[in-house]
């Protein structure tokens, strides 16, 4: 399980810059402040269903001074059927936009059925679906916004036996209160996260507190996806 990363630039190859970035990430987790830090404890040790592979991956640079980020895929028969990105930010000193030091950036993707694609609702439905994961866990969060956009792809020529293909995909962003020590609860902002990306991929919701829940998974491996 990777280091909590700050802002830290990326590497341009060879064996120099590699263990310049290990050195990096180590110190970037060693001088990172507390509140982050506990932050992404939370975030290595929650308890997830199986039916979701999870890793952490390069945080994006430059929005703002730490950053944290997972991608994570919903499997089912060797197949993923949605998949996504969260990336904790923080920001000691605050930011006017975000009322608050932290801030969850998410992205979630998922191929749509031709009929469910064509519903006029669809963007609404699947808005209601993040905010409604995050109310059903009792979060505490605010400045929720985002996009939704779905998009259809056609095949002709020498692609055209092709079925025409459709995707939803989910962009939004929301700052978790925080709470003792100034350290929102990242585990649980997680769960309800991928509620979400389990809802996106057509899978049936699980209670909380579930036995079949498991600690953050091993995957196989970096996949492409």
């Amino acid at each position: 399980m990777a280091a909590a990363q700050g802002r830290l630039s990326d590497g341009a190859g060879g064996m120099d810059d590699a263990r310049g970035k290990k050195e990096g990430d180590r110190n970037a987790a060693e001088t990172a402040p507390l509140p982050f830090r506990a932050a992404v404890d939370a975030l290595r040790a929650a308890r997830l269903r199986p039916d979701i592979e999870i890793d952490p991956t390069r945080p994006p640079q430059r929005l703002a001074p730490y950053s944290y980020a997972l991608e994570a895929a919903v499997v089912a028969d060797d197949e993923d059927l949605a998949d996504g990105r969260l990336v904790l930010l923080h920001d000691p000193d605050g930011h006017d936009a975000w009322q608050g030091s932290f801030r969850l950036v998410t992205l979630v993707r998922a191929e749509l059925e031709p009929e469910m694609a064509a519903d006029p609702l669809l963007p609404e439905v699947c808005w209601s679906w993040l905010t409604g994961a995050l109310q059903a866990r009792g979060l505490s969060y605010g400045e929720p916004s985002g996009t939704v956009t779905r998009a259809s792809s056609h095949y002709f020529g020498g692609l055209a036996e092709r079925p025409a293909a459709s995707q939803i995909e989910i962009r939004a962003s929301w700052t978790p209160r925080e709470g003792l020590g100034g350290v929102p609860d990242t585990a649980a902002h997680l769960a309800g996260w991928c509620d979400l990306l389990c809802q996106v991929a057509g899978l049936p919701p699980v209670t909380p507190g579930d036995a079949s829940v498991v600690t953050l998974p091993q995957r196989r491996g970096p996949q492409s996806r």
